[in-house]
């Protein structure tokens, strides 16, 4: 007789002596009822409430973590299930259990992962603070889908169903309350089959755990890391562009568009502009070549272009062009000025121009040498 589970559900459980005995024991039962082999974890993060010990009686597996932490209860009882289906959910008896075969069910067509979805499903009165349910779980599901190409509902529920070979391919890090981001992000990342199913929401029993503010920072400080693109390379792009601007339209001098004059001020803001763009590009490339280097992300074409052409003695060159061709601007005001017997020079736009390449060049150069140092992490990984 086989008695491996066939789904393995894990409950992350903190202080949840009121609700943890219930919601195992209808996971038991759903999984009996629908005929699955299963099996219930309780992950416990430290509970003091005698929370385990209900677990135990009411028939789950107890396993222990003792990092705090959303995430590392998740980790450390996704790694003790012993079924090539998991299925992650509340002890708060938020989400109905008897729900787990419809995931199971969807999985099985071939799916990778499927997100019951309250957004898509039925919230009932109490269960979701209105500005979760409308400000809150849209715009984070939003900007997730806009970063990263999904199409999701409602990225932040906490019933969900994945394969363990799925699971293994995220290679998830995270400790805190964005391990629910991270586990979308990289499904995206690592391109995994998505699906969602409509569930229903109930109110908690016993005080949330949650904080809005927090919390909803720490998913999007998470998204927004997770894509240097957007964070680091597009407003890089714009900063410089923006900045040389009126570097070289007031290079020869004053501008009058209509009532308005641009003059050299103009072109110190720009240098300014111009060299912020440049240090938040270069940190958008590194951000890029370390989530590559880590396996958080697949080179994108300007990652694989980079692989293919960028060398050291390459991005050094470059750098030190900028660099001679500034100093060759400084060179001649210097001459200019000897030719003036030493004399007050007004040389400020040629100046802008010269040091902006300047330190442009000396920046390049850094970036050069930071960016190898990430691909021999590559080389080595």
């Amino acid at each position: 007789m086989n008695n491996t589970p066939e789904v393995s559900v894990v409950l992350p459980c903190l202080n949840e002596a009121m609700t943890v005995g219930h919601c195992v024991e209808q996971a038991l039962k759903a999984l009996a009822a629908s005929g699955l082999r299963g099996e219930v974890i309780v992950s416990d993060n430290g509970s003091g409430d005698g929370s385990p010990e209900l677990a135990l009686k009411a028939g789950a597996r107890v396993v222990h973590e003792l990092r705090r932490g959303y995430g590392s209860a998740y980790q450390c009882g996704i790694i003790a299930a012993r079924a090539p289906i998991i299925v992650m959910a509340d002890a708060d008896n938020t989400y109905d259990l008897r729900e787990i075969p419809r995931l199971v069910a969807k999985l099985c067509e071939g799916y990778d992962m499927v997100l019951g979805s309250r957004l898509g499903g039925v919230i009932l009165p109490g269960a979701m603070p209105w500005l979760h349910r409308y400000v809150g779980n849209p715009i984070l599901t939003g900007l997730l889908n806009r970063l990263f190409q999904l199409q999701l509902q409602d990225a932040h529920t906490g019933l969900r169903a994945f394969t363990r070979a799925g699971y293994d391919r995220l290679e998830l890090r995270t400790t805190g309350m964005e391990f629910a981001s991270e586990m979308i992000v990289s499904a995206g990342q690592q391109r995994l089959k998505v699906a969602e199913v409509p569930i229903t929401y109930h109110p908690r029993a016993g005080e949330s755990k949650l904080k809005t503010w927090r919390d909803g920072w720490r998913h999007l400080r998470y998204l927004m890391l997770r894509s240097p693109t957007h964070l680091f390379l597009i407003p890089g792009v714009a900063l410089v562009l923006l900045g040389w601007l009126p570097l070289v339209a007031l290079a020869a001098g004053p501008l009058v568009i209509g009532r308005f004059f641009f003059d050299f001020h103009y072109m110190i803001a720009g240098s300014a502009i111009a060299l912020l763009g440049l240090q938040t590009l270069t940190l958008g490339v590194h951000g890029k070549a370390y989530l590559v280097a880590n396996n958080l992300e697949h080179p994108d074409r300007l990652m694989a272009w980079l692989q293919e052409n960028f060398t050291l003695e390459r991005g050094l060159l470059s750098g030190l062009a900028l660099l001679l061709i500034g100093l060759g601007f400084g060179l001649r005001i210097f001459i200019v000025w000897a030719q003036h017997g030493y004399e007050n020079l007004f040389e400020l736009r040629t100046g802008l121009v010269a040091l902006t390449l300047a330190v442009s060049g000396t920046q390049v150069i850094v970036a050069a040498l930071f960016l190898s140092l990430l691909r021999i992490q590559t080389r080595n990984d």
